[in-house]
């Protein structure tokens, strides 16, 4: 499921450099990936399925945010025909350095 499609309206900010963007939400650099999006003030860093960001802003955990690191195939915007879903985690982190998974796609 696509953000619009999930209920969430998307303004698209196209930058060449994000290390500005994700250095000022405290992205650790372990968890960066190729898109950084601001969700009712969490990071969310990558392709996190939306149904995770609607969790995460049911939830409102005590975090900064939520990642998937990379592009692992078959996540959201990374489906591609003829090639199964590798399995990922959706990982939580938070100002003072912590991570945990916050779910699990496997």
């Amino acid at each position: 499921m696509h953000l619009q499609e999930a209920g969430f309206t998307v303004e698209a900010i196209d930058q060449e450099d994000l290390t500005p963007v994700k250095r000022q939400y405290q992205v650790p650099d372990e968890l960066q990936s190729c898109h950084t999006a601001i969700v009712d003030g969490y990071v969310i860093e990558g392709h996190v399925p939306a149904t995770e960001m609607q969790r995460l802003l049911a939830e409102r955990p005590a975090i900064i945010g939520l990642a998937v690191p990379g592009m692992p195939i078959g996540s959201p915007g990374m489906e591609i025909e003829g090639y199964a879903p590798e399995p990922y985690d959706v990982i939580a982190f938070t100002k003072d350095g912590a991570r945990a998974v916050y779910a699990g796609r496997h």
